[in-house]
């Protein structure tokens, strides 16, 4: 079984790691998809592809469970549509509701309808979808935004030659 677990990763945390472990240990997942869009839905200034691409493939050289791809996908339905499970956290749930990201509310709905197993990562003041998989992980306090603003303590070690 495999599990598509997108994102900008920019940097890679502990956090996104160990969510990726407790998806493919709650899940029953052979195998964990790091998925990076070229172009990504509401986000702005980030490190170039390249960079965070090479960070994400220094974190899974040692871990054969895990590997990166790069898409031109927006939408995680689309993202997803081959996988058996989608792996996102709680933050990322409420913008997959968001129909400012879609076309219309219908396309929206239609979008949800066409996700697979949700693997849900709970933080703080975010809801998480009914019956989804809750992952067991605590790192509400764990971000992306902390690391690029100095907290190299959150950037998992292989990524931080990279940076």
């Amino acid at each position: 079984m495999r599990g598509a677990y997108p994102g900008t990763f920019d940097p890679p945390t502990i956090a996104h790691l160990a969510i990726a472990e407790a998806a493919a240990a709650q899940c029953g997942l052979d195998h964990v998809e790091l998925v990076v869009n070229r172009e990504p839905l509401g986000k702005s200034g980030m490190r170039p592809l390249a960079a965070r691409v090479a960070m994400l493939e220094a974190v899974a050289a040692a871990r054969p469970w895990l590997t990166v791809v790069v898409t031109d996908k927006l939408h995680l339905a689309d993202i997803a549509a081959e996988y058996d499970v989608l792996i996102l956290g709680a933050d990322k749930w409420e913008q997959v509701l968001d129909a400012g990201f879609y076309e219309s509310v219908a396309a929206r709905d239609d979008a949800i309808v066409r996700l697979p197993r949700l693997a849900v990562a709970p933080r703080s003041g975010h809801t998480v979808p009914e019956g989804c998989v809750l992952l067991d992980v605590e790192m509400s306090d764990v971000s992306s935004t902390a690391a690029r603003a100095g907290r190299l303590d959150l950037v998992l070690p292989e990524a931080r030659p990279l940076m």
